[in-house]
């Protein structure tokens, strides 16, 4: 299993494979575990995403469990949940699971080294970014990456019942390049 590295991170690279691997070989306990979850009750919610289906024919992901180096503690995850290899893009998706691992750059240490993977690794053109208009935390993420506004998509995620707008950004691996050269 591939894993990469930052200062506090370690990022270990979940694919369909991998996941195959996990809800094919491990019992519910090792699961848990593994993928970092609270309860029984969000083993059971990760067990019906994986029966419906990783990937399809024309679009995969590449995700990364955040693990903290010091606990090997799964804290998050960071990675491509909508990767469309024939057209070189992918969305990216981020998110820690404790309020008390937040406001510490962790997810930026993160996004660093997933941006970089995405574009060197995959040969990405494009990264997409959704989020809600409310999400502070990850729309300070994304201007600090120098994502650029395209746009809102209205009424585009259900929350709760409920359905609220999002915002769109990309990244374009030559402004990427150009904000590291």
């Amino acid at each position: 299993m591939e894993i990469l590295e930052t200062k506090r991170l370690r990022l270990r690279k979940l694919t369909p494979m991998v996941m195959d691997q996990v809800f094919t070989t491990m019992n519910d306990h090792s699961i848990i575990d593994f993928l970092g979850l609270a309860d029984f009750e969000s083993l059971e919610k990760e067990k019906e995403r994986y029966k419906k289906g990783l990937q399809t024919y024309n679009r995969s992901f590449v995700n990364f469990q955040l693990l903290e180096k010091e606990t090997n503690r799964v804290i998050g995850g960071c990675g491509f949940h909508t990767w469309y290899p024939l057209h070189d893009r992918a969305e990216i998706g981020y998110g820690l699971f404790y309020d008390s691992d937040k406001q510490k750059g962790l997810m930026t240490e993160a996004v660093n080294t997933v941006l970089d993977y995405g574009f060197t690794k995959m040969n990405l053109h494009r990264v997409e970014a959704l989020t809600a208009t409310y999400n502070t935390g990850s729309l300070k993420i994304l201007e600090h990456f120098n994502f650029t506004f395209e746009g809102t998509l209205r009424q585009h995620y259900n929350v709760n019942g409920k359905m609220e707008d999002s915002v769109m950004y990309s990244l374009l691996k030559h402004e990427y390049q150009n904000r590291i050269a």
